[in-house]
C-alpha cells in the first residue's frame, strides 16, 4: 500500500442517478458483465493503438492481450481483469468517479416524469453509466489499475451508496481489475448465481462472443479417477466474420455462422457482406434464407437483425434496422458509434440508424434483383418462400415501390407452370395495349375458370393470376408499373377493341343489341335491386351467360371478407351484373320478357342467373336453400 485512503463523496444528483441505475433502470442484470468486458476490450484496443503510434511509450508486451474472469467462491467475488492501457488516478476520477459530466439534473427530471421503465432506460442509455451496472449484482466494487508508462497504481472502492475511496497502490501490473463482491443469488429479483462457471459462460457467449480479444477463465475439472485439474479456457469465439474482408471468409464459414444465429439447418440463399465508412461507420453481414420459417406470418414473429456495438452484443431483433416486410432477413449489424446502453426507443428515432436502415434495405432488394437477373432458379426459390412478405412492402415502403415492383413475380395465363415478372409481361404486351390486366382469386384454377377471363382468352390477352391475400390490397395501392396502369378484369368497363371507327357493322350490331335489351335491363335492375346496382350487357363474356363485376374503385368481395374476418365491418357494396347478349339463356329470357313481362317465373329466373354468376366467381350465395329450391323447381319443370 502507498498513501492513506482518501474518501470522496458523489454529488447529490449523481447519488440519485446511481440509485436509479442500481435499483430500477436495468431489467436484465446479466448486462453488467457485458459492460465490464466491453470496458476491458476498449482498454486493450487503446494499448494496442498506443504501442503502434507512441514512440515514447516504454516497451510494452502486446503479444498476449486478453481479458480474464476470476471466481473466488469462498470470498464471493468475481473479478474482470485486463492487461490493457490502464488508468492514472486522474483518469480514474474522470472516467469512473463521475457518472455524467453535464445535464444530470435535467436527466433526473425527465426520469422522474417518466412512469415507464423502458422510457427511463432509454434516457439513461444516453449517459455513460455502464460501469455502475456492477452495483446491481454487487454490494461493493473494487477497481485497481495502473496505466502503462507509469509506476503508481490506484485503487478505487465503493459500495455505491454515497462515497468512494481512493488510494495509491504499489506493485500493480499494467492494466485494470474490477472485483465485484457479489450479492446472494435471488431469482425473484433477477439475480443469478454469477459465481457459477456455467452462468458466466452463458452470459459471455450471449453478449461478448465476438469480442476480438480472448476472454479466459480458469476451470476445475475432475476426471474419472477423482483427480482434479485446473485448465484455462477461452470462453469466446472471437470470430466476428463481419469484421473480416469478404475475400478472407469461406462459404462454409458464412453458412456455419448463419446457421448459428438463425437456428436453420439449410444454407442461406444469399449472403450480403458490407462495410460503411464515413460519419457513421458500421459493418453488416446479412443473410436471405432458403426457406421461410413456419411463423413468418404470425403476429408474434420477431423481426430485425442482431445489433452489436464494436463487437459487443446489444440486442436481438433490432426492428429499427429492418422493415417488417423484410422480417425474414437474418444477420448482424455492428455499429461503431453507438452507446452500449442504446435502447430500442432511441434507435427508432435516431437519424443515423434510419440512414443505415435505408442502405440495408437497398442492399437486400438489390441482391434479390441481381439474383433475378443472374440466377433465375435461386430467385424463384426465394420468391416462392418470401414473395408474399415482399409484396407487403408495396403497402409500407413508398420509397422502394419501384424496386419492389421490379421483383414482383406472378402466375399468368402466358404459361401454366412458370411465373412472370411485370417487366416480362410488359415486353409481351400486344400492339396498342397500354394496360396490365390481372384477376385476383383464391386459387389459380378458380381464376382461370372465371367467366371474366373469357374474352381475354379469346383475344389472346395475357392476364396475371394473383392468389395471395396481400394481392387484393397492393394492386389498388400501386397506380402503375413503368407507365402502364394495372387493371382488374373484374372491375369497370372492358374495351378489348371490339369495334373500330371503320367497322360500322359492329357498331350497328352493338346499337341493335342495346335496343333489343332496352326493356329487359331496367326490369332486371329493379328485380335484383337488393343484390346489384345495375344490370348491363357485357363485352367480356363469350361462353358464360353472366358475370358479376365491380366499379373501378369498389372493394373486391375477397378483400371485403378479409376485413370482416379482422372484425372491421364495411358497408355492403352492390356490384354490377353483366349479361352475355349472345347466350341462349339470356336471349330466351329477353324473348320471354318481351312476350309477357308479368310472367311470375321471370323474377325466379333472374335470381338463378345472378346466383349462378355469383357461384362462378367463387362467391357465397346469400340464401343457398332458396337458390337450390328455385333451381330444383326449374329443372323439374324442364323434364
Amino acid at each position: 500500500m502507498g498513501s492513506s485512503v482518501e474518501t470522496l463523496e458523489f454529488q447529490a444528483e449523481t447519488r440519485q442517478l446511481l440509485r436509479l441505475v442500481i435499483h430500477s433502470i436495468y431489467s436484465n442484470k446479466d448486462i453488467f458483465l457485458r459492460e465490464l468486458i466491453s470496458n476491458a476490450s476498449d482498454a486493450l484496443d487503446k494499448l494496442r493503438l498506443e504501442s503502434l503510434t507512441n514512440s515514447s511509450l516504454p516497451e510494452t508486451d502486446t503479444a498476449d492481450l486478453h481479458i480474464s474472469l476470476e471466481v473466488d467462491s469462498d470470498a464471493r467475488t468475481l473479478t474482470v481483469r485486463d492487461n490493457g492501457i490502464g488508468m492514472t488516478r486522474d483518469d480514474l476520477v474522470e472516467l469512473v468517479g463521475t457518472i455524467a459530466k453535464s445535464g444530470t439534473a435535467g436527466l433526473l427530471e425527465k426520469i422522474k416524469e417518466s412512469k415507464d421503465g423502458a422510457a427511463a432506460e432509454s434516457l439513461i442509455g444516453q449517459f455513460g453509466v455502464g460501469f455502475y451496472s456492477a452495483f446491481m449484482v454487487a454490494d461493493k466494487v473494487t477497481l485497481r489499475t495502473r496505466r502503462v508508462g507509469t509506476d503508481a497504481g490506484t485503487q478505487w472502492d465503493s459500495d455505491g451508496e454515497g462515497t468512494y475511496d481512493l488510494q495509491a497502490v504499489d506493485g500493480l501490473a499494467v492494466g485494470t481489475s474490477v472485483t465485484l463482491h457479489l450479492k446472494p443469488a435471488d431469482s425473484e429479483d433477477g439475480l443469478a448465481d454469477y459465481l457459477s462457471p456455467a452462468k458466466i459462460r452463458q452470459v459471455v457467449k450471449q453478449y461478448s462472443d465476438f469480442i476480438r480479444w480472448p476472454i479466459r477463465m480458469a476451470t476445475e475439472r475432475t476426471d474419472s479417477e477423482g483427480e482434479t485439474t485446473r485448465d484455462v479456457d477461452t470462453l469466446n469465439s472471437m470470430k466476428a466474420l463481419w469484421a473480416r474482408p469478404r475475400t478472407e471468409v469461406t462459404e462454409a464459414e458464412y453458412t456455419e455462422f448463419y446457421q448459428q444465429i438463425s437456428h436453420d439447418w439449410l444454407a442461406p440463399a444469399e449472403t450480403i457482406h458490407m462495410r460503411a465508412e464515413g460519419t457513421f461507420e458500421y459493418e453488416a453481414l446479412l443473410f436471405i434464407p432458403s426457406q421461410a420459417p413456419f411463423d413468418l406470418f404470425s403476429r408474434e414473429t420477431k423481426r430485425g437483425v442482431q445489433l452489436y456495438v464494436k463487437r459487443v452484443f446489444i440486442m436481438d431483433d433490432c426492428e429499427a434496422l429492418m422493415p417488417n416486410y423484410l422480417r425474414f432477413v437474418k444477420g448482424v449489424v455492428d455499429a461503431h458509434d453507438l452507446s452500449l446502453n442504446v435502447s430500442r426507443e432511441i434507435l427508432q428515432h435516431d437519424r443515423q440508424i434510419s440512414g443505415v436502415r435505408r442502405r440495408l434495405v437497398k442492399k437486400v432488394l438489390g441482391a434479390i434483383k441481381t439474383m433475378q437477373s443472374n440466377d433465375a432458379e435461386r430467385y424463384a426459390t426465394v420468391w416462392s418462400q418470401f414473395g408474399r412478405a415482399l409484396k407487403e412492402g408495396l403497402l409500407e415502403d413508398a420509397d422502394n415501390t419501384k424496386a419492389l415492383l421490379e421483383l414482383v413475380s406472378a402466375a399468368s395465363t402466358h404459361d401454366p407452370e412458370k411465373t412472370t415478372t411485370l417487366r416480362q409481361y410488359v415486353e409481351r404486351m400486344k400492339d396498342g395495349q397500354d394496360t396490365i390486366y390481372y384477376l385476383t382469386g383464391e386459387t389459380r384454377a378458380m381464376v382461370e375458370n372465371s367467366p371474366h377471363m373469357e374474352a381475354f382468352a379469346a383475344k389472346g390477352y395475357e392476364v396475371l393470376i394473383l392468389t395471395d391475400p396481400v394481392d387484393e390490397v397492393w394492386v389498388d395501392q400501386v397506380p402503375a408499373f413503368d407507365g402502364h396502369t394495372l387493371q382488374s378484369i373484374a372491375k369497370g368497363q372492358v374495351d378489348l377493341g371490339e369495334s373500330t371507327d371503320g367497322d360500322q357493322s359492329t357498331d350497328a350490331e352493338k346499337t341493335q343489341r342495346e335496343q333489343d335489351f332496352a326493356a329487359l335491363l331496367p326490369w332486371l335492375t329493379n328485380a335484383l335491386s337488393e343484390q346489384v346496382k345495375e344490370v348491363r350487357l357485357s363485352s367480356r363474356l363469350t361462353t358464360s351467360a353472366a358475370c358479376i363485376v365491380g366499379d373501378a374503385h369498389d372493394v373486391t368481395p375477397t378483400l371485403e371478407k378479409m376485413y370482416r374476418a379482422m372484425g372491421q365491418q364495411l358497408p355492403t357494396v352492390k356490384r354490377i351484373l353483366e349479361l352475355n347478349p349472345t347466350h341462349p339463356l339470356i336471349t330466351g329470357l329477353r324473348t320471354q320478357h318481351d312476350a309477357n313481362p308479368d310472367d311470375a317465373a321471370l323474377p325466379e329466373i333472374a335470381e338463378l342467373v345472378y346466383g349462378s354468376a355469383l357461384l362462378a366467381e367463387g362467391g357465397d350465395l346469400p340464401d343457398p336453400a332458396r337458390f337450390t329450391r328455385l333451381l330444383t323447381n326449374r329443372l323439374t319443370g324442364a323434364l
